[in-house]
């Protein structure tokens, strides 16, 4: 059964600070959001946390970059943060004074962090090699070609199956409309003794619209004195002819 030592070792190199005075709580959640990041990457994020711990851990990193640059020669941007933990370190007990002579504790907690850095082979990284990356457009037109001609299969199929239904429903169509027109042409030469029946037409009564009555216009009653005396002359003369015949009667 393979051990860890038999795994081959990759060139890297670590640094190590100790009797940081900081909760190792506080810096073990440093350590995680680096663990396992490229170098370059894992400053950048410890850079800009807002946390006060990510200060010790950003400079072990940087030291431990340093030591791979300077004493492996290993390039800084083939860095990866292999093992990063912390440990804890001896604790400063104090004490504050309280009422009545007593005293609280106080724990002052240290911790060790140590971070290393190992060197990434290319044979590892994720990048495609120039032969693969020539093969693939080439695979995938192939797919491609053979898709476009199982296509244009399946659509002449179904072509040529839908003209044959098509023709097949107009032979059935057009033997009914033969008998049709047959016995349409049988009917009109028999002569035909019914008497046709008129329906009786319902006439639809009109609406009378309402007629708009004309104002009369009325006459000036100024007329009507003058009418008055003129009527008087007239009475006065066929008084006067009446006492005459009545004289002349009398003579």
């Amino acid at each position: 059964m393979p051990t860890k030592a038999d795994a081959p070792v990759l060139p890297g190199a670590r640094a190590i600070a100790r009797y940081v005075r900081t909760s190792p709580t506080k810096a073990r959640r440093m350590i995680n959001l680096v663990r396992g990041l490229p170098a370059k990457e894992a400053l950048t994020v410890l850079q800009f946390a807002p946390q006060a711990a990510s200060e010790p851990v950003y400079k072990v990193l940087a030291s431990a970059i340093a030591n791979a640059e300077n004493n492996e020669r290993l390039d800084p941007d083939s860095l990866l943060v292999s093992e990063a933990y912390v440990d804890d370190g001896p604790t400063l007990k104090r004490f504050r004074p309280r009422a009545q002579g007593r005293a609280y504790r106080i724990r002052k907690r240290t911790c060790h962090i140590t971070i290393a850095v190992e060197s990434v082979p290319p044979a590892t990284s994720r990048r495609p090699k120039a032969g693969t990356a020539k093969a693939a457009p080439a695979a995938k037109k192939a797919t491609a070609a053979k898709a476009t001609a199982a296509e244009a299969t399946v659509t002449e199929a179904t072509a040529a199956e839908e003209t044959a239904a098509e023709a097949t429903v107009t032979e059935v169509d057009a033997v009914p409309a033969k008998k049709a027109s047959k016995a349409a042409k049988a009917a009109a030469t028999e002569p035909t003794d019914e008497p046709k029946t008129e329906e009786p037409k319902t006439e639809e009564p009109k609406a009378e619209e309402p007629k708009a009555e004309e104002p009369k216009a009325e006459e000036p009653k100024a007329e009507e004195p003058k009418k008055a005396a003129k009527k008087a002359p007239a009475k006065k003369a066929t008084t006067e002819k009446a006492k005459a015949a009545a004289e002349e009667e009398t003579e």
